[in-house]
C-alpha cells in the first residue's frame, strides 16, 4: 500500500476491524516513511455479474440501478431508505450466489417483485406495471387479485376487497 502524502510503501496497521455488516475491513494504517496516517478498506473481489435482457442484450449488472428501481417503487411510501437498502443487499448477495457471470433479467425482476410484495403491496403494484409492461386495467387488477393469493406463508388482504 503507497502512502498518499508521500507515496512510501511501507506502512504498518494500527487497527483492523469488519464494517458495513461483515462485507468488508478497515484498517487504519500508519506510514514508516512519514508517520502519516490513512484508512484502507479491504473486501473480497466478484466476478462482475452481466445481466441477459429480454431482447437478448446483455448488460452489466447496476446495483445502482436496482436501488433506483426500487426507490421509484416506493416513493412517496411509508418505506424507510434502510429497508430500501437491505432489500437491495438481500437481491444483490443472491445473484451473486447463485449465478456465476450471467443473470436472466426475468431472476432479477422476480425476485425484486418477491421482495417487494412482502415490503409494501403499492410498490409491488407499481413495479409490477412496469416490470410487467401492464396495458390495460385489467393487468392491475389482476396484480391486486395476486397480493390476496398466499405467498409462502404470509398472505395479505387489501383494505376494501
Amino acid at each position: 500500500m503507497r502512502c498518499p502524502k508521500c507515496g512510501c510503501r511501507d506502512d504498518k496497521v494500527i487497527d483492523s476491524r469488519a464494517s458495513r455488516e461483515g462485507a468488508t475491513i478497515r484498517r487504519r494504517r500508519e506510514c514508516l516513511g512519514c508517520n502519516h496516517r490513512f484508512t484502507t478498506y479491504e473486501q473480497i473481489e466478484t466476478r462482475p455479474l452481466v445481466v441477459i435482457k429480454r431482447d437478448g442484450r446483455r448488460e452489466l449488472f447496476s446495483r445502482e440501478k436496482l436501488l433506483n428501481g426500487i426507490t421509484r417503487a416506493c416513493e412517496k411510501r411509508p418505506v424507510s431508505p434502510e429497508s430500501i437498502e437491505e432489500v437491495v443487499e438481500r437481491i444483490n448477495a443472491e445473484l451473486h450466489s447463485d449465478f456465476d457471470g450471467e443473470v436472466p433479467g426475468t431472476e432479477v425482476g422476480e425476485r425484486v417483485m418477491n421482495e417487494l410484495r412482502v415490503l409494501d403491496q403499492v410498490a409491488y403494484v407499481r413495479f409490477a406495471s412496469v416490470y410487467r409492461r401492464f396495458e390495460e386495467a385489467t393487468d392491475f387488477l389482476q396484480a391486486v387479485q395476486k397480493l390476496e393469493r398466499p405467498h409462502d406463508t404470509a398472505t395479505y388482504r387489501l383494505p376494501g376487497f
